[in-house]
């Protein structure tokens, strides 16, 4: 059974989409079915791996409405082994329509139970606020990734994150977990990201990966050219970086590149 992770943090500009993108293609390169549903109305996962927004024939708004089934909205994507589904400005809606909606919290959750099993991990890319789309993410989502900015308010968007998840535990949702803490946008010449680094690892021990993603001008670049940042240059530390964050996930869960 496919493992899903919801990538959130309530803060903007952290690093979800890049993270969702990055990590789901070196996984992918691993030879495991990955899958992202991009549920950010921005569409930037969508656009991030070259698909156009404007031409997107079936997306995550089909599936809320019930125009589609999810696996109808599947797009290949130019990573072997990695889909996608798409997301456009029209999942704005989805907010506003689901208010009158019963069982509104669980529509992802019950939509994702027909296709999990093909794929290895199914991650979810987040808006950075907590409206239906981020608590449906939440209730379909086993765990949930944390991206952090190693900067001064990393702290407070993470303790106003573990609350929701408590509250998402305890309404919705008994089995969520944090599935680990991403440090991002980490510039070692920083003296205070060294110290916001260190005040996550004393926080949260084992939760926060081994694996820190630097700021790298190959991951701001890659999103305009519709690539993940290991076909736009595989050589960058930023790809690199997600590579190795993949070796850790992999690890983690007891897998090994070509079993």
């Amino acid at each position: 059974m496919g493992k899903i992770i919801a990538i959130a943090n309530q803060k903007g500009g952290v690093g979800k989409t890049t993270t969702a993108v990055n990590l789901a293609a070196s996984l992918a390169l691993a030879e495991k079915d990955i899958l992202i549903i991009d549920t950010d109305p921005q569409g930037n996962s969508t656009s991030g791996l070259g698909i156009s927004r404007d031409n997107a024939d079936k997306t995550l708004y089909d599936v809320y409405s019930e125009k589609c089934r999810i696996g109808e909205a599947i797009r290949e994507t130019a990573v072997g082994h990695l889909g996608i589904v798409p997301s456009t400005v029209d999942l704005l809606g989805v907010e506003v329509e689901l208010v009158v909606r019963e069982g509104r919290e669980h529509i992802l959750s019950h939509a994702i139970a027909a296709i999990r099993d093909k794929y290895r991990y199914i991650f979810i890319d987040c808006p950075p606020s907590l409206g239906l789309l981020t608590l449906n993410a939440l209730v379909a989502a086993d765990s949930v990734m944390v991206p952090v900015q190693c900067e001064y308010y990393a702290l407070e968007g993470l303790g106003l994150l573990s609350n929701t998840i408590r509250l998402v535990r305890n309404s919705f949702n008994a089995r969520l977990d944090i599935e680990g803490i991403l440090l991002t946008m980490f510039d070692s010449r920083n003296s205070l990201a060294h110290e916001v680094a260190e005040e996550v690892r004393k926080h949260f021990g084992s939760k926060v990966y081994n694996t820190v993603i630097p700021r790298n001008v190959a991951l701001g670049e890659a999103p305009s050219y519709g690539k993940p940042a290991i076909l736009y240059d595989a050589r960058s530390k930023g790809a690199q970086s997600y590579l190795s964050l993949a070796k850790e996930i992999l690890n983690e869960n007891g897998i090994r590149q070509g079993t």
